[in-house]
């Protein structure tokens, strides 16, 4: 009896112990594995805001968007009436002069967020067209480009003024990023988005496509090159007139040669034990202490628009 007394209560000991280090392992992995989501959602985001902006000002075979023709101009935001979807704005596909854009803080876009814009999180637009050429596409805004000039058109036809030999047709892209309060993939969780120029049915449209579901805040500051020696001056948030040609105070000249961009990513569900005091001040707002139970992740990133450069 005695002895199976003694077996019993060392054998419980070893369960104990057992259960002990079996609990505190999937404690462990359930934490690594939220950090790891954590930190793979930042940089898709990231990785896939870096590669749009990097290409900003890329029209083919040139990379100077004053040299396209029927790109809005102040005068008329669609000189050669283009089939053009107008739900962001009259001029939102077509002002090409303005390679890189946004609003400070606030969603400005005439076309709804989808989900509900997230307050205090900047949005901005990438304006360029593919990197390789492509075929002719009746119905898609396309830019058929030389080394010194270029031209948008939508019939599928090549402007007549271009020699197919010796020029190249590419597809226009244009993609406002945004940050939304609610996923359609995972309700309740705040996720990036994007408004995207896409066809649909044969016809161009306005698409908004879900990125990176957990992403909080989006902030972006553009450097700004003033007088054209090819460094950047200051930094400027998006929406200031320092390079907006229809604004007061725009500087003849400015254009955008880099982008801060400060992403910062949410876990999906709160976690029990997260203590997190840390004051989030992305960019050029105070996000304060959140605190909420969710693990949180703020990374930054400085970007070089590659053909943006004189």
């Amino acid at each position: 009896m005695v002895e199976l007394m003694v077996a019993l209560a060392i054998g419980s000991f070893l369960m104990i112990g057992s259960l002990q280090i079996y609990s505190q392992s999937r404690q462990a992995f359930v934490i690594n594995e939220s950090i790891a989501r954590v930190q793979e959602t930042a940089q898709f985001a990231m990785d896939t805001i870096e590669a749009d902006l990097r290409m900003a000002s890329n029209w083919g075979r040139n990379s100077r968007p004053l040299a396209v023709e029927g790109r809005s101009i102040l005068a008329d935001p669609n000189p050669k009436a283009l089939p053009v979807p107008n739900d962001c704005g009259a001029d939102w596909a077509l002002d090409l002069a303005q390679v890189v854009d946004g609003s400070n803080n606030v969603y400005a876009l005439a076309c709804a967020a989808l989900g509900g814009a997230q307050p205090n999180s900047d949005i901005f637009t990438v304006r360029r067209a593919t990197v390789a050429a492509v075929p002719l596409e009746a119905g898609r805004l396309q830019i058929q480009s030389t080394r010194i000039q270029g031209e948008l058109f939508s019939d599928g036809l090549v402007p007549a003024k271009f020699n197919p030999a010796q020029s190249a047709t590419h597809n226009l892209l244009v993609n406002s990023y945004y940050v939304a309060a609610n996923s359609t993939l995972i309700p309740g969780v705040p996720t990036l988005r994007r408004k995207m120029l896409a066809m649909v049915g044969g016809v161009q449209t306005i698409v908004d496509q879900e990125v990176a579901p957990g992403v909080e805040n989006l902030q972006i500051q553009l450097g700004i090159d003033v007088n054209e020696d090819n460094t950047v001056d200051r930094y400027v948030n998006p929406g200031d007139p320092v390079y907006d040609p229809a604004a007061a105070g725009y500087i003849p000249g400015a254009r955008v040669l880099t982008a801060r961009v400060w992403i910062l990513v949410r876990s999906i569900s709160p976690e029990v034990g997260i203590v997190d005091l840390r004051d989030y001040e992305p960019g050029d707002v105070d996000l304060g202490v959140i605190n909420d139970g969710f693990r949180r992740l703020q990374i930054s990133k400085t970007i070089l628009l590659r053909n943006t450069r004189i």
